[in-house]
């Protein structure tokens, strides 16, 4: 319980300096501790570099890939520094003119999304652990999206209230990702959609191919998207440099007539991850890559019959 609360006190300590420091200081803060992580825990780095060795092992160097990889670690920091430093400006009552500022094109992708989402009354939004994919939920609210988000939820019960408080301020609803499949059903039933990020490795997953290796990838998306007629579309928001950003929202992948339930679900799963990959191609210093994305378990049984 102290290692809990000390842990709490230091993330608020964080968040207190990190709200005080000009926007230049939390990306320099970002790269010092993305350095320390870097260096300092190398089963995190031997991660790194290998996944990114298998993804790009013939179209980088040795030396690029690295620098992938450093830049990655920084990225992971900046993304909850990121938030917490911006969080007022997306809480603001003209936040849609001030993110407007901040990339070009954002109304034509705000629109894009909210015709998906009013048009199929509620869809699937999926995106990968890249760039600051905490903005996602802020930036639904200001398009007037519904959104109900999925989570893991934290080991520490007093850093996850404190976290899920922060996150709660975007106005979207935050559930935990264990037995969330009742919850996400009556989330469609309602008309609202859904926020997932869907590309870490998983127990219950089906074996789908990422750039170019098979991985085991969660089939929830896509059975809910076959149970209830929803598009699934993946959506991304990367940093262009210091100051903008850039957004993606890609085509709807829906759900089509099939004779076999299974190879459906494995065809939209595939769809996803291939989405999901080509973004992560044109900004792969911002993607997570010390997750074990390609993590295999000993034992496992085919999780579709």
């Amino acid at each position: 319980m102290v290692t809990k609360l000390i842990e709490c006190a230091a993330v608020y300590a964080t968040i207190l300096f990190i709200r005080v420091i000009p926007l230049r200081g939390v990306h320099h803060v970002s790269s010092f501790l993305g350095y320390l992580f870097y260096t300092l825990v190398p089963k995190r780095r031997r991660i790194a570099l290998g996944n990114l060795k298998s993804a790009f092992h013939r179209e980088k160097t040795e030396t690029e890939i690295e620098q992938i990889a450093r830049q990655s670690f920084k990225s992971l920091f900046q993304t909850f520094l990121e938030i917490i430093k911006l969080r007022h400006v997306f809480t603001a009552p003209d936040a849609g003119d001030k993110i407007r500022t901040k990339a070009e094109g954002l109304n034509e992708l705000f629109q894009k999304a909210k015709k998906i989402h009013d048009q199929s009354g509620g869809c699937l939004f999926v995106t990968p652990h890249i760039g600051n994919w905490e903005m996602l939920p802020y930036i639904s609210a200001i398009v007037e999206i519904p959104l109900v988000v999925v989570v893991r939820a934290l080991d520490n019960e007093y850093l996850e209230s404190l976290i899920y408080k922060n996150r709660a301020a975007s106005g979207q609803v935050i559930i935990p990702k264990r037995n969330a499949l009742f919850v996400l059903q009556k989330t469609l039933h309602q008309g609202k959609s859904i926020g997932m990020l869907p590309d870490q490795s998983t127990m219950k997953g089906i074996m789908v191919d990422f750039f170019g290796r098979k991985a085991t990838t969660t089939p929830v998306p896509a059975i809910l998207s076959i149970t209830y007629n929803r598009p699934i579309v993946v959506v991304a928001c990367c940093r262009r440099d210091r100051d903008s950003f850039e957004g993606f929202v890609c085509d709807p992948i829906w759900p089509g007539e099939y004779t076999s339930e299974k190879a459906e679900i494995y065809r939209l799963t595939h769809e996803m991850n291939s989405s999901m990959a080509s973004i992560i191609r044109k900004y792969p210093g911002q993607y997570l890559w010390m997750h074990n994305r390609w993590k295999t378990y000993e034992g496992k049984k085919e999780f579709l019959k």
